[in-house]
């Protein structure tokens, strides 16, 4: 797969071990996108990276990936669903607002590469 910033190895293992919880997206036996999401606290759900391969973009990767996330997580009563996206991504912006996701706040200098993060959340619509 190809990104502009991604994990290492051990970062996924560090993540796995902590409980997270991981989707990917397959096509012919080859993984064209992941999703790592995880309850930070109790009743706050965290996608922490969602990621498609660029050959594969656009073709609704995400959109399950995204989707099956948020369903799982629903299970669990969580009030909101955060997230970060560099503030240079314009196409995941659209993406996450697409799905509701709100504009909660910036925070400058959040990437290693200087690039502020756009933090966003989802309300969720209890139904009790």
């Amino acid at each position: 797969m190809s990104f502009t910033q991604s994990y290492g190895i051990n970062m996924f293992k560090s993540l796995y071990d902590m409980g997270t919880g991981f989707l990917v997206a397959e096509e012919e036996g080859y993984v064209i996108g992941y999703i790592i999401f995880w309850i930070k606290y109790e009743n706050q759900g965290h996608i922490i990276s969602l990621a498609v391969d660029k050959n594969y973009r656009r073709k609704k990767a995400g959109t399950r990936l995204l989707s099956k996330a948020i369903q799982i997580l629903m299970m669990f009563d969580i009030a909101n669903i955060y997230l970060e996206v560099n503030e240079k991504n314009t196409g995941a912006y659209e993406f996450y607002k697409g799905f509701n996701f709100k504009v909660d706040r910036i925070v400058p200098d959040y990437y290693d590469t200087g690039d502020g993060a756009i933090v966003m959340y989802l309300p969720i619509i209890s139904s009790c």
